[in-house]
């Protein structure tokens, strides 16, 4: 059976299975190698999402996941009192919510790569573009999250990770050190372009592989074609102890 790695997030990963999304080119990366499954639902907070732990990684599962990125804090960071206050999650609550999602997953699997991704930052005046380009003169008249309040959120997810010492990427920071991020990076505001999609599979990427998780290194789940042979097919699946049934 080939090992599972579970992308858990927000809407920005649940986007991440689009055209050029980084969650599609991890799967094509890991092709043939690992089954990457996409478990990101749009519009939740940490506090939400603590709900589906259970369902999507029950402890009783003999076939863990080898790997699993947590991103969430978008939508946890949404200001109170603004129009998306309702996803609003106090900071300190915030990283309570992630330091049980990992000590859930350690539970499940002490080996698991686990891995916190920072919130992307918020360009706010695109953000408020957005919302009129939706609403028009209905829009909201404040963005209803900010680059500062989000960096406050970054900031405690890395402080999470570092206290249950397990790797993360400061996507926050990342992308800012680019001049232009805002429209380089960011569709709306907060969700990712092509562009911003290529920093965050190059980030996981970098990560899975100083874990020992680089696809390069991984083995096919069955033979190359090129090492079959034509003659007595069933001798290269015997040796690979994968004996396979022909159609």
């Amino acid at each position: 059976m080939r090992p599972q790695i579970v992308l858990f997030g927000d809407s920005i990963t649940q986007q991440s299975f689009g055209s050029a999304g980084w969650g599609a080119a991890l799967a094509d990366a890991y092709c043939r190698k690992a089954d990457v499954l996409l478990r990101g639902y749009g519009g939740y907070n940490t506090r939400w999402a603590l709900f589906l732990l259970h369902h999507i990684f029950p402890l009783d599962n003999s076939n863990p996941p080898v790997a699993t990125t947590i991103f969430f804090g978008a939508n946890d960071a949404a200001l109170f009192g603004r129009t998306s206050e309702r996803q609003h999650v106090p900071v300190e609550e915030y990283g309570d919510n992630l330091k049980i999602m990992v000590q859930h997953l350690k539970r499940l699997s002490p080996t698991m790569l686990v891995v916190l991704i920072t919130p992307p930052p918020v360009d706010e005046d695109g953000r408020m573009a957005y919302a009129k380009s939706l609403y028009g003169e209905k829009a909201m008249k404040l963005p209803e999250r900010t680059n500062e309040m989000t960096g406050v959120y970054a900031r405690q997810c890395i402080e999470t990770a570092k206290d249950l010492g397990v790797p993360f990427i400061d996507l926050w920071s990342k992308m800012q050190e680019t001049e232009g991020w805002q429209k380089k990076f960011l569709s709306d505001g907060l969700h990712l372009t092509e562009e911003g999609n290529a920093v965050v599979h190059k980030e996981v990427v970098g990560v899975f592989s100083v874990a020992g998780l680089s696809s390069e290194e991984m083995p096919y789940d069955f033979p190359h074609h090129s090492q079959i042979d034509a003659k007595n097919p069933e001798k290269t699946f015997q040796q690979q102890q994968c004996l396979a049934q022909p159609l």
